[in-house]
């Protein structure tokens, strides 16, 4: 009779060979490259004001483009019933209205694309026995955020299609980070199935590694709250803002907790200061990695991810001074997936790789 059982290593034999993890984590970096794109993409459409274009959620049907005349009259007479085509863009002209179409339905077709690239390798590598079990659950959790992303989608264009001329700069931001968030999953899964040369880090360093993971998306947030009010157009100096380090009227509207998401003052400096506390708490994780361990494979790249977050910082800087010209407010927005991709490798390489996934067969 035989039995397969999980033990421990000694008279264990690999279920799982290095070629699988090689094919998953190319696997897994592809789809980094299509959310990369994805999310550059969607900064594009917020910034051209082109997401509210497409007025209808068809997840089947709208992936085809108008394709005659008629169609596009079509669409945009669809445009012409909602506030922010009769209060911002009233006679708008079908040649201007295909430019900002055509940013959305990109973005959409990127994300439908996402999808494609995430689920059909997935189910490949199940039912061929390629997936390791620790990572079905986890892969398994990033495809529901993803299909949970596409309904917060909706429901952000949806908040501009009624009272408002612009999307609420709630749901901006929450699918802003969401998208992030799954970003980092990905990268997370991806690392660990990586080699590592530098083995484990010391428990603090590993927590610390990854509380900057979270003060990374948290400054995302604070981000999409910034483009959501257009308040990066506005108190474009430093590092005075508004001819002050602390400017007046941070709290003038009532409950003063309401400044933090729709006073564009208010949003604005949170987000300064929220640069500020992650360039503090690289450098202090900078000096305590070094520290503990001098030249260390974790102390470099430690010193990488300030670095990283030092060139965000010149750009965000660079952007605001030159009141936020689309090739610069991409760049910024590029740069903080990089700076979340490498934190995020960061600290899944101070855990260590995955251990391999052993299985050994008990004969009785």
């Amino acid at each position: 009779m035989t039995a397969i059982a999980e033990t421990s290593p000694p008279s264990a034999v690999p279920a799982v060979d290095s070629t699988n993890r090689l094919c998953v984590r190319l696997w897994l970096y592809a789809v980094l490259v299509t959310l990369f794109a994805l999310v550059i993409v969607g900064g594009a459409t917020r910034l051209t004001d082109s997401g509210l274009s497409i007025t209808e959620w068809k997840p089947i049907h709208g992936v085809i483009p108008p394709l005659s005349e008629a169609e596009w009259q079509e669409e945009l007479e669809k445009y012409r019933q909602i506030p922010e085509y009769q209060q911002v863009n009233k006679g708008m002209s079908l040649d201007a209205f295909k430019t900002i179409y055509w940013w959305e339905w990109g973005h959409r077709l990127l994300a439908r694309g996402v999808g494609f690239v995430f689920a059909l390798p997935l189910a490949f590598f199940w039912l061929t026995g390629r997936l390791e079990r620790r990572l079905k659950p986890k892969l398994l959790g990033i495809l529901g955020l993803g299909a949970l992303q596409g309904a917060i989608g909706w429901w952000m264009v949806a908040s501009g299609l009624v009272d408002r001329v612009d999307v609420s700069q709630y749901r901006l931001a929450t699918h802003l980070t969401i998208a992030c968030v799954i970003f980092a999953a990905v990268m997370v899964v991806a690392r660990g199935l990586a080699p590592h040369s530098g083995g484990r880090a010391v428990p603090r360093v590993q927590s610390f590694a990854g509380w900057l993971v979270f003060a990374v998306l948290v400054q995302i947030y604070l981000g999409g709250l910034v483009a959501g009010l257009d308040a990066g157009m506005t108190y474009n100096t430093w590092p005075l803002m508004d001819g002050a380090i602390i400017p007046q009227g941070l709290f003038a509207q009532s409950p003063a907790w309401l400044n933090l998401f729709e006073n564009p003052k208010t949003v604005q400096f949170v987000h300064r200061l929220g640069a500020y506390a992650l360039l503090l708490l690289a450098v202090w994780h900078c000096v305590e990695t070094w520290r503990g361990a001098p030249g260390s494979t974790h102390a470099r790249r430690a010193v990488v991810l300030l670095l990283l977050i030092c060139i965000q910082a010149a750009i965000g800087i660079a952007t605001l001074l030159m009141v936020v010209p689309l090739g610069w407010a991409l760049a910024h927005q590029a740069m903080a997936l990089v700076v979340l991709g490498f934190a995020a490798a960061h600290w899944r390489a101070a855990k260590g790789a995955y251990p391999p996934e052993t299985r050994v067969e008990l004969r009785s």
